[in-house]
Parts: C-alpha cells; structure tokens; sequence
C-alpha cells in the first residue's frame, strides 16, 4: 500500500462529509511512508550495487528490547479485572515484537474490538492508521483503513472514531477496487460477508476518550516539527544509514573483486566436447578463469596468480565512524552496533552515552505505559457495552526492569560503600537488595551479630 497516496484518498472522501481540520500533513505520511520502506529494507536507493546493511530494522529491535526486557504487568481488584486481564496477558506477550514495529515507524495503536468469543486485540502500525484531528496530545479523530483481497478485486473498509462533547461516533465505509493504490467504488459496508455484522454507524454516550491505547515513540520530528505524531527511533539517522548502506555494499564489493584467482590460458585446459566449456581441475572451477592469450600464431601457455591485497582497514574504520554517529542519533550507547572494542572514545564518552540512552528508554516506556493503560480503559468500555463480564474496579500495575535504565551494579556497589562508612544501616541495605522487609532484614542483621546461623 501506497500510504502517501491513500491518504490522499482518504481526505476526498472524508471531506464530501464535513470539514477537518486535519492534524496530520502529506509530508508527515511521506515520512512514515520512508521510515517503512527503511525498516522493509527496500529503501529508495537500494539497487543491484547498493544493498541494505539492516541498520534501521537492527535500531528499532534493539531500542523495543531495552523498553520492555522483563516487563511485569496486570490487571487485578475484581472479577471484571480477572477478564480483561486475561485479554491483556495476551498483549504483553507480544509487546517486544509490536513495539518495534511502533518503534519503526513512529507509532502503534492498541485498538479492541468485540468477537463472538469475546475481545480480541488489532496492533495497527503507523502506516495503517490515519491520526485526524488532537486535542493537545489526544487523538481525537481517526480513522483505520483495512484491506484485502479477493480475486481481482481490492476490498477496502475506512473506519472513523470521532469523540466530540462526550459522544464517541463510528463510521464504517466499504470500497472495491481492482487498481493497487485505489480506494475504488464505495459499496454497502455489510455486501461484503467479512464486514456483514459490521454497522454502518453507531454512537455511544458518555465517553471521555477514544477506545484504543495509542503509543507515540517520544521523540520530535525535526523535519516536521508541526507534526504531533511520533517519530520513528531512527529518523534522524536516514542519511547516515543511506551513506552506511553504500559503505556497507563497498565492502562486500571489496571482498568479492579481491578474491584470490588463477588466470589461466585455454591451452592448458581440456574442452567438454558437448558444451564447448573448459575442464577446470576437479572441484575448482570457483578458482580457475580461463583466458586467451594471443601473443603470435600459437596460444603459449601462461598462469598468472590473482591476489590482491584488501583495503578492509580503511573500510572498516569508516563503517565504524559512521555507525557511531548512528548510534549518536538515534539515541543508542556506543557500542551497540559499533564495534564495541574501538577506543577512540573516553571513558566519559561512553558514559554520557550510556546515560542518553538510559534515559530515552525510560521515556519509551512512560508513553509505552500510558498507551497500554488506555488500552485497558478501552477493553473495559467494550466490556461494560456488551455485558462481557460483571462490573467492578480494576488497577493496572507495572514493573518495568530498572536493569536496563540503571547501572544496578555501580548503585550496589555505592551502597556497600555507605554501609562500611556508617550513613546506610545494614538492615536497610538487606531490605533493598536482597527484598526482605524491614523487620526480617533487622532479625537477619541481629542475628549475624549474634554469630548465628541465618537459615
């Protein structure tokens, strides 16, 4: 799918209805267009000479591994917390792989919809959903394209969330179409039999906000700072991994035109009598190429060794330059898909680059924490509209690993030092790290003042 082009599409049609204000721009669907294609490795100028290096999709899993690594999180207080648990464990499951999709691409939405087994959970990527209008940083309107195909032909369902004074609307359109990249001809919503049940429009009272969980990669556009939309972890990057892929595909070509050969002339080859084709000794054919040396009336016997010496010091030295820049802009500490053994940085270096990227982890994972708390707000407004379980309260908690974000180690051994200088009571350093509570943390200390045993 075309997305630049089908949001295009998208505002013909929404704008025969009424007018929008839209928040989101050509120019910001060019760029999760691009951001896409990156992370697909099928960049713009990708050809037979330059091949992809897999940077941005190597940036965006890393950066998901850090955000979620060990994350602990639950629905609980009732019955109807039990429920939506239970549909919400499922997401967690696959929390790594879908937010670096949103990693990716800028964004993801977490959108529930009812089956006839009960809740279930679409992940919607960035270049599958139109954000239309906000309210400060709320989507307020938006609008979800689903597609498929049947045949030769191209089925296509808009579907529009609008929130406006309490009042949640839902307009569901179908097109066909047998052109890629077209919306087509607009046709009934339920002549289609997957969307049958589907209503053509709803409205719902009452609602605060719209029932997805959106996350938004906390970072700015610099090259559409208008845009309240996220940007994908690597946007800032585009031309250093563009200038990365060229190096990249230099040093393979470096490899491949240096391999070692032995040019060697057709008289000291036997022919294949049935192909014509020289005979190589057996098993090296890969080594051997056969030339024609015409030096007078006779070809004279001639071998000649091919092994040039390869440059791939000098190559190496500026892909690593360059992934360090990389690492620089997309928030990573160096090392991470540099070679971690290059000591052209100072110890400080290193440490200021660890912190940065400490640091944007932690901001990925409030706004991850906030899309998956909407998320769960969502669930529940489904639950209470269709009757799926009996009311009650529920509290959504998380635990996220503070051993990605924290040096765990420096920290341990900084309190180890305050205990032996007397400003941190033993028992208070048992408590923290070895989880104990307060008062068995004290009867474990007094005891091994007493030269007992601690079982």
């Amino acid at each position: 799918m075309n997305y630049t082009n089908m949001y295009q599409a998208l505002r013909k049609i929404l704008d025969k209805d009424e007018q929008i204000d839209y928040a989101m721009s050509g120019r910001t669907a060019e760029h999760i267009e691009m951001w896409s294609a990156l992370y697909k490795d099928k960049a713009p100028w990708l050809n037979e000479n330059t091949q992809s290096a897999g940077i941005a999709a190597a940036v965006a899993g890393e950066i998901a591994r850090l955000t979620v690594l060990e994350v602990k999180s639950e629905v609980s207080g009732s019955t109807k917390a039990s429920y939506i648990d239970r549909v919400y464990q499922k997401v967690i499951e696959k929390l790594r792989i879908q937010v670096e999709y949103a990693d990716a691409k800028g964004g993801l939405i977490f959108k529930p919809y009812v089956t006839m087994n009960g809740i279930s959970i679409q992940y919607i990527q960035a270049d599958n959903f139109f954000p239309l209008e906000f309210d400060t940083e709320t989507i307020t309107r938006c609008a979800f394209l689903d597609q498929f195909r049947r045949n030769n032909e191209i089925y296509s369902r808009i579907e529009v969330h609008t929130l406006k004074d309490g009042l949640l609307n839902i307009r569901n359109k179908a097109f066909v179409s047998r052109t890629d990249g077209m919306i087509g001809t607009e046709i009934p919503v339920n002549s289609v039999p997957k969307w049958s049940d589907l209503a053509q429009e709803i409205t719902f009272s009452g609602v605060e906000k719209l029932p997805f969980g959106y996350f938004r990669v906390p970072l700015g556009n610099n090259q559409d700072s208008e845009s309240p939309l996220g940007a994908s972890v690597f946007s800032r990057a585009v031309e250093h991994i563009q200038e990365a892929d060229r190096r990249y595909s230099q040093i393979n070509w470096e490899y491949g035109s240096k391999e070692s050969a032995v040019h060697i002339a057709r008289s000291l080859l036997g022919t294949n009598q049935s192909t014509g084709e020289p005979i190589y000794p057996a098993g090296k054919k890969r080594l051997y190429r056969a030339v024609e040396y015409n030096a007078g009336a006779v070809d004279k016997p001639l071998m000649d060794i091919f092994s040039p010496d390869i440059r791939d010091k000098s190559y190496f030295n500026g892909w690593n330059h360059l992934m360090r820049m990389i690492e620089f802009e997309c928030n990573l500490a160096y090392g991470t898909i540099s070679d971690p053994n290059n000591t052209d940085k100072t110890a400080e270096e290193i440490k200021a680059s660890k912190q940065r990227s400490y640091s944007f982890v932690q901001s990925c994972q409030t706004a991850l924490q906030h899309a998956l708390e909407d998320l769960v707000d969502a669930i529940a407004f489904w639950c209470d509209i269709y009757h799926l379980c009996p009311s009650g309260t529920y509290q959504t908690s998380f635990d996220w690993d503070d051993s990605i974000v924290t040096d765990v180690e420096s920290e341990r051994q900084s309190d180890r030092q305050d205990v032996s200088m007397g400003v941190m009571p033993l028992w208070e350093y048992r408590k923290k790290w070895y989880g104990e509570t307060e008062e068995q943390a004290k009867a474990a200390v007094q005891q091994v003042e007493d030269n007992t045993v601690i079982e």
